[in-house]
């Protein structure tokens, strides 16, 4: 029966706080197994009442439970222990993020029942329980990672306080709405105009992971090995979640055949939402999506949109074994979650397209992840965390990107099928519980029977990453390689007062700064890799029975760790890179001669010689990695004086494979995705980088014969037609693209050309873009994606950050969850002394809780590119002149 309830405010903050840095942990005392929750959803007036029931463990005698709450105002609480029924007063610690339920008798240890009653606000912060607008209506969504549940109801909100959960939502007669379990009933009432949906009980799982979502929602249906799957949109746009069911039946079952445990949550939902902070979540069985990471249109999507909703559906189904199956038991793990759901995504889409050379796309996932520890303010993979904002942090490169290359690397030195067996063995012992680094590598290493258990804690437990130098001689017949050790570094000593060191800028080692890396190698008469563990600061290999030209020690570019090769081996690799190498060795190469470029051990002028070697590359993604390093010194090395030089001798290096391809593809439709995708590599470097006029000019003619006429560009090169075209664009290109933007219902062609307004470089058009941040018509989940994409266009990012600066107390409330980190992440691109030191004054008056550690690294990477600015660009000037 109703009680009332005294409600005591322990803390009061002076304004808002999303996220308060303080929150703290739940005392060890309380655990729950099993939560009922009843919401009555209203949408028009944006609120809901919530009744609960929650069934706990009491571990001993207490007279307090302490659970996690925020922006819930509690009605009445109480606590029964078997036949006793107490009422509750509750305290509030809005610091704390917790609410306290006292009651006068203390509570036996043994099971316990807490009952409350309480109401909520959908908010509008994209968090916990928000609502949503489209279409001219209102819709509900839950986001709980990573510390959000509490926002929806109270509860232990904590990854390893598991438990099963039991939703009922009351809500308007014409609406649906979608949760974890299996629809069970949908009953009239209560009242003529509403209606009751009661869904199964979940199986035990983490709070984070409960999922609400309320409108009219209209499902594609189908099934996956007995699995049924639908995936769910907004009513107007039901139809372009085809190709995302399709792909779901085929990732499901390829998930299936691969682990020993099958897909264990009944049915598998996915939703594109109308507003959505993140990419996507995955909530267990009902994953929910950016509308642009779930829907396209089957008939014209390109290759890289279908590429890109297999992977975000195959990284988001990884998730129902790794994060929701089992769970890190606390965020310091997270990479147990994210890093392996990294790594997983990309083998069904490996297996289903052979030709996307996924391999090439996981070189690049490692460059992410190499590039932030070669940071001084990187972090390790198990890093402590204790706040929400130090959480809501955790969420970068290391636990995605390296996560996953650390995986990758391991595979390659176990096996696949052993490492296959040792992935089952882990989910077999942890299933629906929570598991460490330490029990992850100790499975590992038993199944495989390999030092698994040595060599994971060297790259999860400390920070950075080892650059390995490689000499080769030829002894006694034999190839034998010098190796040699050292954490690799972004800015280096060699950027100070022009010293230099003989092992190269960026290498460097402190006292414990020493990993256990399996090095394979790769050499013209060994076409199976040679692996070895290098455990100490240096070691030598003796590789086959003969002497060979060259070595590659990245063998599969599977190693989690920057090569540095001497002049003449590398001179030989060069020689071999097309018939030597695979496409993701070749990437590799390419990447780590970059990084050493970046620390100024190697020449510009060395990167582009080996450029030179890249003219005829016909993969795609290889391709891209050279001409983004082009571009890079395009915007921060090339000088006014040697710019012309510069832009000249890239038309040089791609005419001919431009000759080769043409603006447009062959009328016959024969043409592969592979030679569509490298047509607008090309066209977008020739564009840009080259300033080639018949390419600007070819890509503006083909975008206002679209815009004019309806008649679609060819979607694997639409995305470069509209960026050339847009840089040089004039008021009339600009407004016709805002107009497609506006009118699009396709999230592919829409966000295309509502982000070429960025790129737009004349200082009235930018300014008009710019303004556009801050109109309600720009959804709230894409200011911040926009923002950056200004921040990181060298052409507009001294406007674009003056126009943050001085619209920051608007924009920020419109920054989303993660936003504030992005904005801070894309002036990272800045590169010169001023607007390093603007940036830092600016955000030392404006601080960002959940950016703190971003902030710092935005810093050193301005640094590091201030750096290679004044020592590369002379070198630059100088080459050109030469050639």
């Amino acid at each position: 029966m109703p009680t009332r309830i005294v409600i005591v405010v322990a803390v009061l903050l002076a304004g808002v706080v999303c996220l308060d840095p303080s929150a703290e942990r739940l005392p060890v005392l309380v655990r729950p197994s099993h939560y009922d929750l009843a919401f009555d959803v209203d949408l028009a007036r944006a609120r809901f009442e919530g009744v609960e029931t929650i069934a706990v463990q009491i571990d001993r005698p207490t007279s307090r439970i302490v659970l996690n709450a925020v922006d819930i105002t509690f009605h009445d609480a109480t606590i029964r222990t078997g036949a006793n029924q107490q009422i509750a007063t509750v305290t509030l610690d809005t610091a704390a993020q917790t609410a306290t339920l006292t009651v006068p008798r203390t509570l036996p240890a043994g099971p316990a029942t807490l009952n409350i009653r309480y109401a909520g606000v959908l908010n509008n912060e994209l968090r916990g329980f928000y609502l949503s607008q489209a279409n001219r209506r209102n819709y509900a969504i839950t986001q709980f990672e990573s510390s959000d549940a509490r926002r929806a109801f109270p509860c232990f909100d904590e990854p390893g306080l598991k438990a099963t959960f039991a939703v009922r939502l009351t809500i308007d007669r014409d609406d649906t709405a979608i949760s974890n379990g299996r629809l069970l009933s949908d009953t009239p009432g209560p009242g003529a105009d509403r209606h009751t949906l009661v869904f199964s009980t979940s199986p035990k799982m983490s709070s984070y992971l409960v999922a609400m979502t309320v409108g009219d929602f209209q499902c594609l249906e189908g099934t996956s090995e007995n699995i049924p799957i639908r995936v769910c949109a907004t009513p107007n746009k039901k139809e372009l979640g085809r190709m995302a069911l399709d792909w779901a039946k085929r990732i499901l079952a390829f998930y299936n055949n691969y682990y020993s445990i099958p897909y264990p949550f009944g049915k598998l939902d996915m939703v594109a939402v109308p507003d959505f902070a993140a990419g996507a979540m995955e909530n267990t069985g009902a994953i929910f999506f950016r509308e642009a990471d779930l829907l396209a249109d089957s008939g014209s999507a390109s290759a890289l949109t279908q590429k890109n909703i297999a992977s975000a559906l195959a990284h988001e189904i990884a998730h129902q074994w790794f994060g929701d199956l089992v769970t890190m038991r606390w965020w310091d793990d997270l990479w147990l979650n994210e890093g392996f759901a990294t790594w997983m995504a990309n083998r069904p889409l490996a297996e289903a397209k052979p030709e996307w050379n996924i391999a090439v796309d996981e070189v690049d996932e490692t460059r992410r992840a190499l590039n932030l520890d070669a940071l001084t303010t990187t972090r390790p993979i198990h890093s402590g965390v204790e706040t929400p904002d130090q959480i809501e942090e955790s969420f970068d490169a290391i636990a995605y990107e390296k996560g996953a290359a650390v995986l990758r690397m391991m595979e390659g030195y176990v096996g696949e099928e052993l490492f296959r067996k040792g992935i089952n063995a882990y989910l077999e012992k942890y299933a629906y519980g929570n598991a460490t680094s330490e029990n992850f590598w100790t499975v590992i290493a038993a199944t495989s029977g390999k030092p698994v258990d040595r060599i994971l804690p060297t790259f999860v437990n400390q920070p950075g990453a080892p650059l390995v130098e490689v000499s080769l001689d030829c002894r006694n017949g034999k190839t034998q390689l010098a190796l040699r050790q050292s954490r690799f570094t972004l800015v280096g000593p060699s950027f100070s007062s022009g010293a230099t060191r003989s092992s190269g800028a960026g290498a460097t080692r402190g006292p414990s700064e020493t990993w256990q890396i399996p090095i394979c190698v790769k050499t013209p008469g060994q076409p199976t890799a040679a692996c070895q563990v290098l455990n100490n600061a240096a070691g030598t290999m003796t590789i086959g029975n003969s002497c060979q030209p060259w070595a590659f020690i990245n063998a599969g570019a599977r190693g989690y760790y920057r090569a540095a090769y001497t002049p003449e081996l590398l001179r030989r690799l060069a020689r071999d890179l097309q018939s030597g190498l695979t496409a993701a060795e070749r990437a590799s190469l390419a990447d780590d001669e970059w990084a050493l470029v970046r620390t100024g051990r190697h020449s510009v002028g060395d990167f582009l010689t080996l450029a030179r070697g890249f003219a005829s590359e016909h993969t795609p993604g290889m391709l891209a990695q050279i001409t983004s390093r082009l571009e890079f010194i395009y915007d921060n090395l090339v000088t006014d004086a040697t710019r012309p030089r510069f832009t000249a001798w890239v038309r040089t290096l791609l005419t001919p494979l431009y000759t080769e391809l043409g603006m447009s593809p062959r009328g016959d439709g024969a043409e592969s995705d592979d030679r569509r995708a490298l047509r607008a590599v090309v066209i977008g470097a020739l564009g840009v980088t080259g300033d080639d006029p018949a390419v600007i000019s070819g890509a503006r003619a083909a975008l206002d014969g679209a815009l004019a006429t309806s008649r679609p560009l060819d979607p694997a090169i639409a995305g470069a037609i509209v960026r050339v075209a847009a840089r040089r664009g004039d008021r009339a290109l600009f407004d016709a693209l805002f107009a497609a933007a506006a009118r699009s219902t396709v999230p592919d062609d829409q966000y295309r050309y509502l982000f070429a307004l960025t790129a737009f470089e004349d200082p009235a058009l930018s300014q008009r873009a710019l303004e556009y941040s801050l109109s309600p018509d720009l959804r709230r989940q894409d200011v911040a994606l926009y923002l950056g994409r200004f921040l990181g266009n060298p052409a507009v990012s001294a406007r674009a950050w003056n126009f943050t600066k001085e619209h920051w107390s608007d924009l920020q409330p419109r920054l989303a969850a993660f936003g504030a980190g992005r904005v801070v992440e894309a002036v990272g691109s800045f590169c010169t002394p001023d607007a390093r030191d603007d940036v830092k004054a600016f955000f030392t008056s404006h601080t960002l809780g959940a950016a703190t550690r971003t902030i710092d690294q935005t810093i050193e990477r301005m640094n590091g590119c201030i750096a290679t600015r004044e020592k590369q660009a002379p070198i630059l000037a100088q080459w050109l002149e030469e050639k």
